[in-house]
């Protein structure tokens, strides 16, 4: 078997998840070489989960792309969580030994922490600014706040009833000019707030747990709740839960990850 014959290594990962087929699905693929974006994203659009990570050897740590069906994009946690314990749990890296991964978001970095991994992830913050009409009507809500991180509109509602119990018009969703829309509340013990995350205009209606959107609500509920720490949920059909803590301009994530398939692509890398 030649090189351009060797298999890619594929394997399927709930990241934010303390059992089986639940938190958010990413597929890890492990590269050996460079591959084309064209390719990258036809194969996440084949997989068809939320994200693929695409994680190959650079330097003393790894690249790593994240693609959802239709596009790629700069910043995921949940893939990232998925990516550092595939390559833990496939002896890639030393369990004991921290990840640096390099993306179009800077260096991130994942460290094991017992059976939890935490992620090193650049803070946003959120600014107040006026709803289009089209967010309003989507969601049918009338929040007490609305603001944006640049990527993400962000409304907080009165309660986490609200939040569970949103139906978006996604169709209406998917006009907006961002990345997703989060909607969040404050919670009961033992979480600190709990959110969804809707993002129909980059292929998901739905992500079931979004570690990314905890990088600008960490920023938005530490004025609010007076502490710098969070336990939170995301409360999607899936849910999953986050642990969140904000230091400076960093926000770092922490989540259990559980391995759910392992296999081989039986079609050859396009590079």
């Amino acid at each position: 078997m030649n090189n351009e014959q060797l298999p890619v290594s594929l394997i399927c990962i709930d990241a934010f998840a303390d059992r089986p087929f639940s938190g958010n699905p990413a597929a890890v693929c492990l590269l050996d070489r460079p591959a084309e974006a064209q390719w990258m994203q036809q194969l996440a659009a084949e997989i068809n989960l939320s994200e693929t990570a695409f994680v190959r050897p650079e330097g003393d740590g790894f690249e790593l792309r994240w693609f959802t069906p239709t596009v790629e994009v700069n910043l995921c946690g949940h893939a990232t969580l998925a990516s550092a314990c595939a390559l833990w749990e496939l002896d890639r890296v030393e369990s004991s030994q921290p990840i640096e991964f390099y993306t179009k978001s800077g260096t991130l970095v994942a460290r094991r922490q017992g059976d939890w991994i935490e992620l090193d992830f650049p803070a946003k913050m959120v600014r107040e600014t006026d709803p289009p009409p089209a967010l309003l009507a989507a969601l049918s809500v009338a929040p007490t706040f609305v603001g944006s991180d640049g990527t993400d509109y962000l409304l907080e509602v009165e309660s986490e009833a609200i939040v569970g119990q949103l139906q978006p018009n996604f169709r209406q969703l998917a006009t907006l000019p961002v990345r997703g829309i989060i909607v969040t509340s404050r919670s009961s013990p033992p979480y600190d707030f709990v959110s969804r995350f809707f993002a129909p205009g980059s292929g998901i209606d739905e992500d079931p747990v979004t570690g990314s959107a905890h990088c600008c609500l960490a920023t938005f509920w530490q004025p609010r709740l007076n502490k710098s720490e969070f336990l939170a949920y995301q409360a999607s059909p899936r849910g999953g839960t986050v642990r969140v803590k904000l230091v400076g301009d960093r926000v770092y994530l922490g989540g259990k990850a559980i391995p759910v398939w392992q296999g081989n692509l039986l079609v050859p890398l396009s590079s």
